[in-house]
């Protein structure tokens, strides 16, 4: 069983910046994706951003390209969101996921990813 533990979070302005860390305690596939869902109240959860081992491809969603970046330390099996730019339209629950084994059009969806982090929340707010 792998555990994600999530870091970072909280509140900020609007045009402010934040910073989010996902943790994995093991890694069970050569083939790894560890990435960023987010879902605001009253609507579905939604990709932000991933990254896939081996190579280090980053995918991101159209509505946070050239605001977020996403980096990872492959020995550490960590992941780091780096978020620019916020608009109150990021606030939500982040949730960080990981899984084996996915093909590119797999990262999107977070029903592909074998575990899941407890969420934190990001508020962008004046």
């Amino acid at each position: 069983q792998v555990s994600l533990e999530e870091s970072g979070g909280g509140l900020v302005q609007p045009g402010g910046s934040l910073s989010l860390s996902c943790a994995a305690s093991a890694r069970t596939n050569s083939r790894w994706a560890m990435a960023w869902f987010r879902q605001a109240p009253g609507k579905e959860r939604e990709f932000v951003a991933a990254m896939r081992w081996p190579g280090a491809t980053t995918y991101y969603a159209d509505s946070v390209k050239g605001r977020f970046t996403i980096s990872g330390d492959n020995a550490k099996n960590t992941v780091h969101l780096q978020m620019s730019s916020l608009k109150p339209e990021d606030t939500a629950v982040y949730t960080c996921a990981a899984g084996g084994g996915l093909i590119t059009s797999s990262i999107w969806n977070q029903r592909n990813y074998n575990y899941l982090g407890q969420g934190t929340q990001v508020t962008v707010s004046s």
